[in-house]
């Protein structure tokens, strides 16, 4: 079996930027045990696999893998979806509509700065994270949150606090399967953040749309404005353009397709 597959590095402006993902289309769905296979087998944030929604309720259906589990939400790897359906395919608008099984239809749009992409806001609420401090190794944090969706988000003084945080993995990922994030007022953007998933497979990710719609409603609230610039200062790196749309996220970035040919089943 020949998948048409493309790596893509989202909310990047140049290759080896940003985060990875690997989208493959398929005309159905293959078995789960064969799609977290190939998931395994790409070893990246995520994998987005894409087949045509016959039912008409949006254009395609979308599910996103890390190499070890499914997941409810990806953000990155839908941006990356959205580039490759709206310049690697016979597809004629210039928007595209996921449908996915726990995060709704997701739309992703081009506009003037490249594209534009709809999330679902998940405002967090304040509460003890104790554990999540002590394996992140953090002092002194300014508010701690979560989501019921699995997000936990320590919120620090500053920039440099930030980019000082070596977590213990082992202790982060014996937490469970949350999505752990540190956040700050940054330096050359308004907002810097880390994201850290080792019960994933990923002991840091490279950059998290997923994460800011989470952290995107505490900074608008927190910063008295809808809209601003987000950093997720990991080794790549990415920038990313947030503006809060009552129950969505608006999150705008670039897309660099690095690898375009097939897979082999």
């Amino acid at each position: 079996m020949k998948l048409p597959f493309a790596q893509i590095d989202a909310f990047a402006t140049r290759p080896f930027a940003g985060n990875q993902a690997a989208v493959i289309l398929l005309d159905a769905w293959l078995d789960d045990p064969v799609l977290q296979a190939i998931a395994a087998e790409n070893n990246l944030s995520e994998t987005a696999f894409l087949v045509p929604d016959r039912n008409e309720q949006a254009d395609y259906l979308l599910r996103w893998f890390t190499p070890t589990v499914e997941v409810a939400l990806c953000g990155h790897a839908t941006l990356a979806s959205g580039h490759y359906v709206l310049n690697h395919t016979d597809f004629h608008r210039e928007w595209v509509r996921f449908l996915t099984r726990k995060a709704g239809v997701l739309e992703v749009r081009e506009d003037d700065h490249g594209l534009a992409m709809a999330l679902p806001a998940y405002p967090p609420e304040s509460v003890d994270m104790t554990p999540m401090v002590k394996a992140l190794g953090v002092s002194r944090p300014v508010d701690s949150l979560w989501h019921p969706n699995g997000y936990g988000v320590i919120v620090l003084a500053d920039e440099a606090a930030v980019l000082a945080v070596q977590p213990d993995f082992t202790a982060l990922a014996a937490i469970g399967d949350t999505l752990n994030i540190v956040t700050a007022p940054g330096d050359t953007a308004d907002v810097v953040s880390r994201v850290f998933a080792p019960a994933a497979g990923i002991d840091e990710d490279p950059v998290t749309g997923g994460a800011h719609a989470v952290i995107a409603p505490y900074w608008a609230k927190r910063l008295k404005r809808n809209r601003f610039t987000a950093l997720q200062a990991s080794q790549r790196g990415g920038r990313i353009d947030c503006e809060v749309d009552g129950a969505r996220v608006i999150l705008r970035g670039t897309c660099v397709t690095v690898i375009e040919g097939s897979f082999f089943l």
